[in-house]
């Protein structure tokens, strides 16, 4: 039998390597899609992405044959232990070949870490933050992946259910069918609401009047989700970072926001048009045409994809969602889109899953996180 070597990712060499091996492993799958190697690159750069403040990483790649056969990130979020005292070893850009003894010596380096600071608990896959991708697929292999989830093949849950892992958390995904004409009761509520609160929707003529609302936006999503026990507030140079790093490539037109009659922001959405098919034909690569398929994508479109929502939580509980939503179907239906896939959702947050109730809502995907207590 062949031994597996670890080697520890150094060089910028080996982090394209790292970086690209899930385009190797997936090379022949038709619903895998690959991740931008520049913005993957830009994720573990520790002199310009703000994460590295507050985190510690190291990234392995796993040789096999001299061929490399899997990889795995290993995080200690600083913020997450000294702030919410949660003392666990994250790991995430795992994969892997069907070989469990690989993955057994992947997630060595896990528990390592886990022994060298005196923690009992490793948690993955997950990413330095809420805005970083989680969770192992376990439905929908079947299914197009989107940029902002993970795929895998069924194996990776054998490996780790045998390797006496845990469920730590679940999440649900849907995807609706945009109708051709909003239910009536959506739209003499919106309409009610509207006039209740004295609430408007804001549309965007360029992107500058989109980045006017960029803080606003990033603290009504402190504001939604610092109930959540897991959850770490954004710094100010994160904020700073994500704005510089998401906004101008957001299409503002599939951005809706609504305002109070002050101009704040009680609400916020998040859409954009599927980049799921032109990442495929990119490869990873923005040149020399993978920005025209990403083009394209934008302005051509029968799918959207839904990333992120955000409600002050004074008008929580209050519906304001539906003005949300009709905007959106409006929208998507003047944009051509007619299909609406969510972002994951954990299992358990039934209010948020209440939103789609009138739209007849598939659940077409779910994906797990795994723990083990060492």
């Amino acid at each position: 039998m062949n031994s597996i070597e670890v080697r520890e990712v150094i060089t910028s060499s080996d982090l394209k390597k790292f970086i690209k091996f899930p385009n190797n492993l997936y090379k022949n799958n038709p619903y895998y899609v690959p991740a931008l190697i520049s913005e993957e690159m830009a994720i573990f750069d520790e002199n310009t992405n703000p994460v590295f403040e507050f985190s510690i990483c190291k990234k392995y790649l796993a040789y096999k044959s001299g061929n490399i056969v899997g990889r795995i990130a290993v995080i200690i979020n600083k913020k997450e232990v000294t702030d919410l005292g949660i003392k666990k070893v994250r790991f995430g850009w795992f994969d892997v070949i069907d070989d469990i003894e690989v993955t057994k010596s992947l997630l060595a380096k896990a528990y390592d870490m886990a022994n060298e600071n005196q923690f009992r608990r490793i948690e993955g896959p997950v990413g330095f933050t809420n805005l970083d991708k989680a969770g192992l697929l376990s439905k929908g292999y079947d299914k197009l992946a989107t940029m902002i989830g993970i795929y895998n093949f069924p194996y990776y849950h054998e490996h780790f259910k045998n390797l006496g892992f845990l469920k730590a958390n679940e999440w649900v995904e849907f995807y609706i069918e945009v109708v051709s004409e909003l239910p009536e009761k959506v739209i003499r509520f919106s309409k009610l609401l509207k006039e209740k609160y004295k609430l408007k929707a804001l549309q965007f003529k360029t992107k500058e009047e989109l980045m006017e609302y960029s803080d606003q936006i990033f603290q009504l999503l402190d504001d939604t989700y610092k109930v959540l026990p897991t959850y770490v507030p954004f710094s100010k140079k994160q904020i700073d970072y994500y704005k510089k790093k998401y906004i101008p490539f957001i299409n503002k037109d599939y951005v809706i926001c609504i305002a109070d009659e002050n101009n704040n922001l009680v609400g916020f959405a998040i859409t954009m048009p599927s980049y799921s098919k032109a990442l495929q034909k990119a490869n990873g690569k923005l040149f020399p045409f993978g920005w025209f398929h990403l083009l394209r994508a934008s302005k051509n479109n029968e799918w959207a994809n839904f990333y992120l929502i955000g409600i002050h939580p004074d008008y929580q509980r209050k519906g304001i969602t539906a003005i949300v939503l009709k905007e959106f179907f409006e929208l998507f239906t003047s944009k051509g889109i007619k299909y609406l896939e969510t972002n994951p959702e954990l299992d358990d947050n039934k209010s948020i899953q209440l939103l789609w109730k009138d739209y007849n809502p598939v659940n077409h995907k779910r994906r797990i996180t795994y723990y083990k207590e060492i």
